[in-house]
């Protein structure tokens, strides 16, 4: 779905909110294993789509599985929740963002993408109901 259909219809059908998953690829390592720089894109992305931070932006560094090890991300929004896993066997990173106000899926991937210095990325967005 295009993003202007998509805002048309979170707006139609009075959405209660939009949920982004954004799976970005090949990242820079030493940019998703710095946690000064994870908690910097949290403040840069909210300032860009608007979004005002609740509390600090948690950082753990876990996983006893190399599969899985790396950094760990959340951020509460007043309209919800930004949380991301930031994968360092793969250099991915795995984004989430919930907000009941409505933000720009694009904008927020391209972002993260460029933040980040990934390759490609894999947006999916669904209106919550």
């Amino acid at each position: 779905m295009i993003e202007e259909e998509l805002f048309s219809e979170y707006k139609e059908k009075r959405a209660w909110g939009i949920s982004s998953a954004i799976d970005l690829h090949d990242c820079d390592a030493d940019l998703i294993r710095n946690e000064a720089k994870i908690k910097e894109f949290v403040i840069q992305l909210c300032d860009l789509i608007q979004m005002k931070r609740f509390g600090d932006c948690v950082v753990v560094n876990f996983g006893e599985d190399e599969e899985v090890a790396g950094f760990s991300m959340t951020q509460l929004i007043e309209t919800s929740l930004i949380s991301g896993h930031f994968a360092n066997k793969t250099n991915r990173v795995f984004l989430d963002v919930f907000s009941c106000k409505y933000y720009s899926p694009k904008i927020t991937a391209e972002f993260a993408k460029e933040f980040f210095k990934a390759k490609d990325y894999i947006v999916n967005s669904t209106l919550r109901f």
